[in-house]
């Protein structure tokens, strides 16, 4: 198995994602790193490590694409760049399984629909980053995250499909799927709810138990919410932005007296605990769900522990055949496109 890995994605490449690269080969075996990007500079650094030198590969890809960059265009432009260059590596060589990029979001999302491909019959792709939730070892699947702002009954309805499989493929039986709505009455939402509710109440093949507020998101009564990209990028970034903000407001309050410091050493180990379930940097990143290979979107502050659990994931996933199962799961309920 090879994982191809976007040296130069993200606000600390290539160091962070080298060193997380070495730490991941240390963690599993198995599978084999192939670092794309600058092929001196990634020597260089990997000079600063001690690994299994027969496990890593490196492909030359001389630029870069950057966040500031409109994705499309750049995708075409530059051809040499280290997203482009994987994704033409991971089309056309059977031998490479996944990839992972820590780098710009659009371009990452551009290359595996154009570059790679869709699955036949997925509308859209969509990313699904997996989520912690009150209950341990318990997760639930948010999709979409953030690829499609607009989406079409079609779209939803798809994204219930696809992210039953991909749950059901990392060990979910029977995956609870919830509409994310303003109201968890059946009447309740958008315009675009009201026209997917009683679509995705016929459908056969997902366990569909109606509406969800954002605030049950986590609760871990539900394994699937599905939404558009806009209200599911809106919901991510407010959930991450609410976690920060209690943990600051906590170490603030309890630092501001001397009982607090008492009261926090002995809690030391029950908030890291805490904070350690609720850390992206130990998730690894979003799977973009509806293309032909695993592809893996790490977040773009990511430093090496987050760049290390995305690779482990993308193995993971290419053993559990996610795509495949994604595949399989569009072919056994078909959706007409005009829903």
């Amino acid at each position: 198995m090879k994982i191809l890995i976007d040296a130069f994605g993200g606000d600390h490449s290539p160091n962070e994602v080298i060193l997380g690269t070495v730490n991941a080969l240390k963690e599993k075996q198995g599978f084999t790193a192939v670092l794309v990007g600058d092929e001196q500079i990634i020597k260089q650094q990997l000079s600063n490590y001690q690994y299994d030198e027969n496990r890593v590969e490196i492909i030359h890809a001389p630029d870069v694409i950057t966040c500031e960059e409109e994705p499309t265009l750049a995708v075409r432009r530059k051809p040499e760049s280290s997203i482009c260059v994987a994704f033409k590596h991971l089309k056309e060589d059977d031998q490479m399984n996944a990839f992972v990029s820590a780098g710009s979001t659009g371009a990452v999302l551009v290359g595996a629909t154009l570059r790679l491909g869709r699955i036949a019959g997925v509308n859209r792709p969509a990313l699904c980053p997996v989520l912690p939730t009150m209950i341990e070892d318990k997760q639930v699947y948010l999709m979409d995250s953030g690829a499609n702002a607009d989406c079409k009954p079609i779209n939803i309805c798809q994204f219930a499909l696809m992210a039953s499989a991909y749950a059901e493929a990392t060990g979910v039986t029977n995956p609870k799927v919830a509409l994310l709505s303003n109201g968890t009455e059946d009447e309740k939402g958008n315009m675009l709810n009201h026209e997917v509710f009683p679509i995705l109440k016929k459908m056969k093949t997902i366990n569909f138990v109606g509406n969800i507020e954002a605030r049950d998101i986590l609760t871990g009564d539900y394994d699937v919410v599905i939404t558009d990209g806009f209200a599911g990028n809106v919901a991510l970034k407010a959930m991450e932005g609410t976690v920060n903000t209690i943990f600051s407001v906590l170490k603030s309050e309890i630092y501001s007296t001397f009982t607090g410091k008492l009261g926090g050493m002995l809690l030391k180990k029950t908030f890291k605990k805490i904070k350690a379930r609720m850390d992206y940097n130990n998730k690894g990143g979003a799977l973009f769900v509806g293309v032909n290979k695993t592809v893996i979107k790490a977040h773009g502050s990511s430093k090496n522990l987050a760049i290390k659990n995305a690779i482990l994931q993308a193995v993971s996933y290419s053993e559990s055949n996610v795509a495949t199962k994604v595949k399989e799961r569009i072919e056994a309920e078909p959706i007409p496109m005009g829903e």
